[in-house]
């Protein structure tokens, strides 16, 4: 079976992209394994697939893999390498398109200069949709994890943005324990799912620095739904403004939230890397 892909990132975070309207292929968990290693395979954080529309009023469906093979809900990232996929490709001739994945509709509007926004949808805040076992709804919890003295609390805020989010205010994203903190915090068994990890180093009430600990990848140099669910978490706890630079490893990503009732928008690139075909 020949399998055609081409290689893309958004800021860094690399993605395996799949076109299966024109090429249907079928991969299995421990096939989509061996793409994802960098020794061995193409080496990405996340797989995207590529369907025709499940309903009426979108253009595309798509699906999304991380590295471990486990399907997940969201990639705000992926979601720009996808619009600038299927308009490049020739797929669609607007340049805003309408997805479904697996849990919600994304409108995705890409300039003329390159750039994609991305209607993210709005937070989710209770955390019975992350899940997360907290019992109530707060703007912050404390979570205890293990670490290299024992047992400590952390505060965190938590949110869903179509994934699970927890994020962390820490002075300097630089020396933050985020690969010690990071997994930990993510398996915890508050988080029946796991969740990803965000650490928040707020500059200014414009301006932050983030890292983020993905479940089912590792930490990554960008990732698109981590930084829109640091920012409106740092709206949410009076921390920043509603239009935040978001500084991430990879490069730097805009994020917009109005407030409780409006989605979050979310602007940054979009970069082709290479293309492929592999016999499987």
């Amino acid at each position: 079976m020949k399998l055609h892909f081409t290689k893309m990132h958004g800021l860094g975070n690399d993605f395996m992209v799949v076109d299966r309207i024109r090429h249907p292929v079928r991969l299995s968990r421990r096939q989509i394994q061996r793409l994802a290693d960098r020794h061995f395979g193409v080496g990405f954080d996340q797989l995207l697939m590529i369907d025709p529309p499940d309903r009426p009023d979108v253009d595309f469906h798509y699906r999304i893999f991380n590295a471990d093979g486990g399907e997940v809900e969201h990639c705000g990232n992926g979601a720009r390498c996808f619009a600038r996929y299927v308009l490049d490709k020739g797929l669609i001739a607007s340049r805003t398109i309408r997805v479904s994945t697996v849990n919600r509709l994304l409108t995705l509007k890409v300039s003329r200069s390159g750039l994609v926004s991305v209607d993210m949808g709005e937070p989710d805040f209770d955390p019975a949709a992350l899940p997360f076992h907290a019992g109530h709804e707060s703007t912050e919890y404390p979570l205890e994890v293990e670490s290299a003295q024992g047992t400590e609390t952390i505060r965190i805020a938590a949110v869903s943005v179509g994934n699970p989010h927890c994020v962390l205010t820490v002075a300097d994203v630089d020396t933050a324990p985020v690969h010690e903190t990071g997994p930990r915090a993510g398996a915890h068994q508050d988080f029946p799912q796991g969740v990803n990890v965000g650490f928040m180093q707020v500059v200014d009430r414009s301006t932050i620095r983030l890292r983020v600990y993905e479940r089912g990848a590792g930490e990554t140099v960008a990732c698109g739904t981590g930084a829109c669910a640091a920012v409106v978490c740092g709206i949410r706890n009076g921390q920043l403004d509603h239009t935040v630079t978001v500084q991430l490893r990879g490069g730097e990503l805009s994020v917009e939230w109005p407030g409780p009732g409006h989605p979050i928008t979310m602007t940054g690139p979009a970069t082709t890397v290479f293309e492929g075909t592999l016999l499987l």
